[in-house]
């Protein structure tokens, strides 16, 4: 399940060949996940998260017909998308944000899936407006966080989720899309991934009864996306089972 590795140097057309067999075993995951919820494949976005490897890669699976294309540090991903500018792609934000690189991030960001707090908010709110830009946002929600805190991977606790996305609906330059979750490492769904999306879904349901457009519902990785697709998520986040086993930080 987790792609093929890269350790390897290939050439441009080996590369594009791994890169056509991955997202074919991924979108036969996801298929299979889909049929066995009883949800229709159309249902569920495939989000691709590039993030360490190069433009290169990116153009490949723009080539192979990906649409959807995440990256979590802005530095690699403002360069990355610059690089990859008119292949049609639409970028997602999906790392932890600070406020300073909100206007960065606003610069080529089509959906921003890791607003946690409400000074977030004012920043991608003033940096869209001075952009003359419109960009989705995703309230990420920390199932390991109690009230008024910032969980330990980001993201606002389940009971400060309202109030993060009324501010964002109310944000000139933001709308707001829906929720965005990683499956916690600690706390009561620590190794429960099927229950913490679960939980989102229904922190997602009670969501949209305030924003009926917040419809959105990102979760779900490489190693968790078929407990994500039976939640009811919407969109999955998908980068090692696609582009292979990163090689370590260095």
């Amino acid at each position: 399940m987790t792609g093929e590795p890269t350790t390897d140097p290939v050439s441009p057309d080996e590369r594009k060949a791994q890169l056509a067999a991955n997202l074919a075993r991924v979108e036969h995951r996801i298929a299979a996940a889909c049929d066995a919820a009883g949800r229709d494949r159309s249902q569920v976005t495939l989000i691709v998260v590039t993030k360490t490897y190069p433009a290169d890669d990116v153009t490949f699976l723009a080539q192979l017909g990906v649409r959807q294309v995440a990256e979590n540090r802005d530095q690699e991903a403002a360069a990355k998308a610059a690089a990859c500018a008119g292949a049609g792609l639409s970028w997602h934000f999906v790392g932890q944000l600070q406020t300073n690189k909100a206007r960065s991030v606003v610069g080529y960001a089509d959906h921003v899936h890791s607003v946690d707090r409400l000074r977030l908010v004012t920043a991608l709110s003033d940096a869209a407006v001075r952009a003359g830009r419109e960009v989705g946002c995703l309230v990420q929600v920390a199932l390991d966080a109690a009230s008024g805190t910032v969980g330990g991977r980001g993201g606002a606790a389940p009971q400060d989720v309202e109030a993060v996305a009324d501010a964002i609906a109310a944000a000139p330059g933001l709308r707001i899309e829906g929720l965005m979750a990683v499956a916690p490492l600690a706390g009561e769904y620590a190794g429960q991934p099927r229950a913490a999306f679960d939980r989102l879904s229904d922190i997602a349901s009670v969501l949209r009864g305030s924003h009926p457009a917040a419809n959105m519902v990102s979760a779900g990785m490489s190693s968790d996306l078929e407990e994500a697709v039976a939640a009811g998520a919407t969109h999955v986040r998908v980068g090692t089972a696609v582009l292979g086993v990163r090689p370590p930080l260095r």
